[in-house]
């Protein structure tokens, strides 16, 4: 139990600088549950979450997606399809303010 959620610690060590678990990097704010949809930035991955919102005219629900960039330690293997419960930190670049913290298991 680290980081004041929890979470498991991953078996893997690290030397990022930006990992919550071996490096310096406090994380605070709100955790997200998602699916990775993409790997192909470097040390970033991009977590996509689906929710549903009311449309009162219809009376009917209609599906929409949020994508979040967020930071990949390397201690922390990611494939796509993954489901990871991310966590929000300070801002690390332009659009990365949030770091991968557990990774749940990927596509059955």
């Amino acid at each position: 139990m680290a980081l004041g959620l929890n979470v498991r610690q991953p078996d893997e060590t690290c030397d990022d600088p930006n990992c919550p678990f071996h490096g310096t990097l406090s994380v605070r704010g709100q955790t997200v549950e998602g699916t990775v949809a993409s790997t192909d930035m470097e040390k970033t991955v991009v977590v996509e979450r689906e929710y549903d919102v009311p449309v009162p005219k219809y009376d009917r629900l209609m599906k929409r997606r949020s994508r979040i960039p967020a930071h990949a330690p390397p201690c922390v293997d990611l494939d796509e399809g993954d489901t990871v419960t991310i966590a929000e930190t300070r801002p690390l670049s332009k659009t990365k303010s949030h770091v991968v913290v557990e990774k749940h298991g990927g596509e059955a």
